[in-house]
């Protein structure tokens, strides 16, 4: 088994070789843009660490991973827009509407949601591409509820951001082939690290389930989240000590 830091390694290594369509143009310049800068890539190494789990190498898997973390840009991308969020700053540096204009920031978060379907359709079975696009409108449903300030905050969260968790990990199966029957624990472990990603950014941005449990109360929930994530590894006939170090790193960040 691959640690998830040498994981990490070779979606960097992918994103950085990512051929994009000639037809972009210069518009490849800020798409590779908002991709820079690193980031955490959770969702990708997720994805390559669930396959390898699950049988399958991870290169198999990597198309899919990558795919993921286009979405994640893209989501970045058009989030730090005036509009939204309004940021102006995303990874230490510039957004990509500051460094390249509104206008190209939009359509190179549109490009790169294009390509990451395009990678997703790479695969024979159209259930990797069908989690990858599913788990889009999931999230941006999610940033609607985020906009018009919706009160119901676990329903809001489970979308914007726990859904791209369950895609990495349903996208790895598909890719690993494993059976629809058997992927309910795979599931719902992802479900529960989605809801301890967030809690966990909560507790460090003071802000969302903060602002209504506490620093405290949402530091129990993550703690709660976690190990209900490590009780379904458990029942997972496999080799899943990569995912439980991804669980324990995060809770590990609570304190």
């Amino acid at each position: 088994m691959r640690t998830a830091e040498e994981l990490r390694a070779l979606v960097e290594s992918s994103l950085m070789d990512m051929k994009l369509s000639p037809e972009l143009g210069e518009l490849s310049g800020a798409m590779r843009y908002a991709l820079a800068g690193g980031g955490k890539r959770i969702r990708p190494v997720l994805c390559l660490a669930t396959a390898e789990a699950a049988g399958c190498e991870p290169e198999r898997a990597l198309a899919a991973a990558v795919a993921l973390e286009l979405v994640h840009s893209f989501s970045l991308v058009h989030d730090d827009l005036p509009a939204l969020d309004d940021d102006v700053e995303r990874r230490g540096q510039p957004s990509t509407h500051i460094q390249w204009g509104e206008a190209v920031a939009i359509l190179a978060g549109d490009a790169l949601f294009g390509e990451a379907v395009r990678l997703a359709l790479t695969y024979s079975d159209p259930a990797v591409a069908r989690e990858l696009v599913e788990a889009t409108l999931g999230m941006i449903g999610g940033q609607y509820l985020d906009i018009t300030a919706a009160s119901d905050l676990a329903e809001l969260h489970r979308l914007k951001t726990g859904r791209l968790f369950t895609a990495a990990v349903g996208m790895a199966l598909a890719a690993a082939g494993v059976p629809r029957a058997k992927q309910a624990p795979w599931r719902l472990f992802a479900e529960e690290l989605g809801l301890l990603f967030q809690l966990v950014d909560d507790i460090l941005d003071r802000d969302g389930y903060v602002l209504v449990h506490g620093v405290e109360g949402t530091r129990k929930l993550a703690e709660e989240a976690g190990q209900r994530a490590k009780d379904l590894l458990a029942e997972i006939p496999a080799d899943t000590s990569v995912l439980e170090e991804i669980v324990a790193g995060l809770v590990t960040r609570t304190s």
